[in-house]
């Protein structure tokens, strides 16, 4: 029997069957096991001393915060005895504090180590040149990146198992409904395949950085669920960011146990809002608003795992995939962005379209350094074009414009453009039907500003790209980030303040801010000057793709032996 369901798991993924093998020894089996049973002891006894008893005093204690008695005098019930004597314990309390510690703890330690352990095992496989290999196996891409991510962290789940009859008591004993506890393990379970396939592109789009990659993910891991469990709901699109909480839905938990006094230091999510409507206080709503959210990030993660896995040459994301992506996103942070203002502020509105701005630049900086292509591959396509233009001219305009729109090789500039134009009509529709009147003008004009700066850093991409050096990625998000931050850093450096020179910060993300002391015609130049950079840069561009092309049909053509003469 046990022969015959190891044949079939290995028939039907090879890839788990081999990393289960690797790791279900019966020491790390042991190890495991008494990990999670140690931990669990300790812990139960950790909670069992903080019962009150006369042990704690000369004499039984008269308040404590597990008693049953009136609370008047610092929020700490008084504490009562039976008709023998005994203390009377709130042990609905007692077993909430043992149920909220286990989820906190055991959430953080699950996807923590599960991100190390993941990334880890890739940067392994690829130091022993493995990874190769497994890519050369018949397996698809899919089975085998879901055969990491159920084998690698195996012996994590069996820790984490271990402790749920522990947990489900607890639930129990608090007086948490069980479709409440299996919703929240569904959110978690929702929330770990997210992190988890995070954690395997990262390992495959970082191996340069050696051992640093583990702790650098497992790092940024801990850091997004910090902020996302530890951030108040603000009224404003970083809102999204508590979508990312395997603890969205606990103050519900809570609120349904009926206790009074019960320990929450987790986020509150009562006051959430899209498109304005009050989806907090609906558990249901919220319960399928993060699963969605996290069921339409791992859709986009494995779509350039796919692509990434079996080619690394490959752009993350192609063209075509990009569109959607930037779509999806803009609609998720317009939503958060239309909301109640929190403190009644007049520019509430306005300081959410500025933050827009800001996650805009992110995504955009982003989107321009996964879907630039490599220096051989955008070498390979201006060859295939100059030997295609010489023979069908008249095709052109046409081929060239659907090959920059959709074509896997050619230049992302004209993508990185149409990407813009998504966001930017999106933005539009928030202003024109969200904004206040009197912010409705810098708005367009920040917008358009802070757009030609994107179309600035996608040509400079581009151009960089022509450079032989390695590790491309980085030398393209270096020199983008020194296109957006050095102008800041320097006019900070010199006290410049927008209201100073406002023609300076024009040139800066944070345009908004000079656009009320400036003039029309200094605006005016600020355009034409991104513009001109724009033409500039795609003319320059332009000159070395065409020579490119040349040298490359050079050595092609120097490269083909002769034809023997008679």
């Amino acid at each position: 029997m046990r022969l015959s369901w190891i044949e079939k798991l290995g028939d039907k993924n090879p890839q788990l069957l081999r990393e289960i093998k690797g790791r279900f020894k019966p020491r790390n089996l042991v190890i495991s096991i008494v990990i999670s049973l140690l931990g669990q002891f300790f812990l139960f006894r950790i909670f069992q001393a903080k019962l009150p008893s006369a042990s704690q005093g000369w004499s039984m204690p008269t308040r404590h915060p597990l008693c049953t008695g009136d609370q008047w005098e610092y929020s700490i019930p008084e504490c009562l005895t039976d008709a023998a004597g005994n203390l009377l314990i709130n042990w609905q309390m007692w077993w909430w504090d043992v149920f909220y510690t286990v989820s906190k703890f055991g959430v953080f330690a699950l996807i923590l180590a599960g991100t190390y352990t993941l990334i880890s095992d890739l940067a392994n496989e690829e130091r022993r040149d493995t990874l190769n290999f497994i890519r050369l196996s018949p397996q698809s891409a899919k089975s085998i990146l879901i055969g990491k991510l159920l084998g690698v962290p195996s012996l994590l789940y069996i820790v984490v198992g271990l402790a749920v009859p522990l947990h489900l008591i607890a639930g129990i004993g608090a007086h948490v409904p069980l479709s409440l506890i299996f919703s929240f393990y569904g959110l978690v379970i929702a929330s770990c395949i997210f992190f988890f396939s995070a954690a395997l592109l990262f390992g495959l789009v970082s191996a340069w950085l050696g051992g640093f990659q583990a702790w650098l993910g497992s790092g940024a891991a801990f850091v997004c669920l910090f902020i996302a469990t530890a951030k108040p709901v603000l009224h404003t699109p970083s809102d999204w960011l508590n979508l990312f909480s395997p603890f969205l839905i606990f103050e519900q938990i809570a609120k349904a146990t009926e206790l009074e006094n019960y320990s929450l230091s987790l986020l509150s999510t009562a006051d959430l809002e899209l498109f304005y409507l009050p989806i907090g206080d609906a558990l249901w709503a919220t319960l399928g608003l993060a699963v969605l959210n996290f069921g339409v990030g791992t859709y986009w993660i494995w779509q350039a795992l796919q692509r990434r896995f079996h080619n690394p040459s490959k752009t993350i994301f192609s063209k075509s995939q990009s569109y959607l992506m930037v779509a999806s996103l803009e609609t998720i942070l317009v939503a958060f962005a239309a909301t109640t203002p929190k403190y009644r502020y007049s520019t509430n509105l306005g300081h959410n379209f500025q933050e827009l701005l800001v996650y805009n630049l992110v995504l955009f900086i982003c989107l321009i350094v996964t879907l630039t292509p490599q220096r051989q591959t955008l070498q390979d396509w201006a060859r295939y074009r100059r030997e295609r233009v010489s023979n069908r001219q008249k095709f052109l305009s046409s081929l060239l414009v659907k090959d920059l729109t959709w074509g896997e090789k050619s230049p992302a500039i004209v993508a990185i453009a149409l990407n813009l134009a998504i966001a930017a009509t999106t933005l539009t529709l928030w202003i024109t039907f969200v904004l206040q009147p009197i912010d409705k003008q810098p708005a367009f004009l920040s917008m358009v500003i802070g757009g030609n700066l994107l179309l600035i850093c996608a040509a400079i991409a581009q151009l960089l790209t022509f450079m032989r050096a390695q590790k491309q990625g980085l030398w393209i998000a270096g020199a983008l980030g020194a296109v957006i931050l050095l102008p800041t850093a320097i006019l900070t450096v010199l006290s410049i303040a927008p209201q100073q020179i406002p023609g300076l910060w024009l040139f800066t993300p944070f345009a908004w801010f000079a656009l009320e002391k400036a003039s029309n015609t200094t605006i005016f130049l600020a355009l034409l000057g991104q513009w001109s950079a724009v033409t500039l840069c795609t003319i320059r561009m332009t000159r070395q793709i065409q020579r490119a092309g040349e040298s490359s049909t050079k050595t092609l053509m120097s490269d083909r032996p002769s034809l023997p003469v008679g």
